[in-house]
């Protein structure tokens, strides 16, 4: 009889096993083979698209990126794209490492409610105020323009990047804090004790051993920046002016549609990924590490 259920208990978590990797290769198939087919359909002719679309490039069409990249202003809209994401991961890991460290670290008054702000803002979609950023900003270029005779609010890169990290100020301290509070007291003390002061302290000891923490969150945002649209369309919509990389990719995919242009629009769409996938697998090792360990007990 005992053998019995040890059979049947075996049985059913070999069964459950099976369906967990059934359901993670299903997964890891649909994600795999539609980045595969872009990767494949960028380096095809345009006369290949009109006949079987899983069929193998009949060879390397390298002309597509370079249309893509000069034709097409991808390069331009790159350009764009990496100074607004570096600025505001610049912005934004200055203003939150310190903050972060305080909230966590120290208790002083007006600190509880500061964590509830920060915690409303995590259920707050940037989509649904993207409008009223954009009327304020409009009243404010309204305003220099009446004063001072110019105006730069709108179609900025550098103002959509203080967006960017304004933004992602709730989620990135939310993080930061979790970690933070979990590392012990006794490297502050010491580093006290041998005459570092706070800001030393947190530079030289506290930082250095968040390091997971800190790339997980710098991954996190620059894709969050990276593939961000609706704000970039809303902030910089002068037809005239720059333009980040996924509102210049729609414009691409758009234009191309109607050309008939299918292996350029796929050669902007591999441009837009490359970046991401490359960062990814610079920094797998780290990201693992941050969303896996914590700081030791003391």
């Amino acid at each position: 009889m005992q053998n019995t259920t040890e059979k049947s208990s075996r049985s059913a978590e070999g069964l459950y096993k099976f369906f967990i990797y059934f359901v993670l290769v299903l997964l890891a198939v649909t994600i795999i083979v539609p980045v595969a087919w872009v990767f494949m359909a960028s380096i095809k002719q345009n006369a290949e698209f009109y006949g079987n679309p899983w069929a193998l490039p009949a060879g390397f069409y390298w002309q597509n990126f370079v249309n893509a990249w000069n034709t097409a202003k991808m390069g331009e809209y790159m350009l764009n794209s990496v100074i607004v994401t570096a600025l505001a991961l610049v912005i934004l890991l200055v203003v939150a490492l310190p903050a972060a460290y305080c909230l966590s670290r120290f208790y002083f008054k007006g600190r509880k409610f500061l964590n509830t702000a920060f915690m409303a803002g995590l259920f707050i979609n940037v989509n649904y105020i993207v409008v009223p950023i954009f009327l304020m900003l409009r009243d404010g270029d309204t305003f220099l323009k009446n004063t001072i005779g110019t105006q730069f609010l709108l179609n900025n890169l550098v103002v959509l990047a203080l967006v960017y990290a304004a933004t992602a100020l709730p989620f990135t301290i939310y993080l930061l804090s979790g970690y933070f509070a979990t590392l012990p007291h006794d490297f502050e003390e010491a580093a006290y004790i041998d005459g570092a002061g706070y800001g030393k302290t947190m530079v030289k000891i506290i930082f250095p051993m968040a390091q997971p923490s800190i790339v997980t969150i710098i991954l996190f945002n620059f894709l969050s920046f990276w593939n961000e649209y609706i704000i970039s369309m809303t902030l910089m919509s002068s037809s005239t002016g720059s333009k980040t990389l996924p509102v210049g990719l729609l414009n691409l995919m758009q234009a191309q549609q109607s050309a008939a242009q299918y292996g350029t629009m796929y050669a902007g769409l591999v441009l837009v990924m490359l970046p991401t996938l490359i960062l990814y697998i610079c920094v797998q090792k780290k990201l693992i590490q941050g969303m896996t360990v914590g700081g030791l007990k003391g």
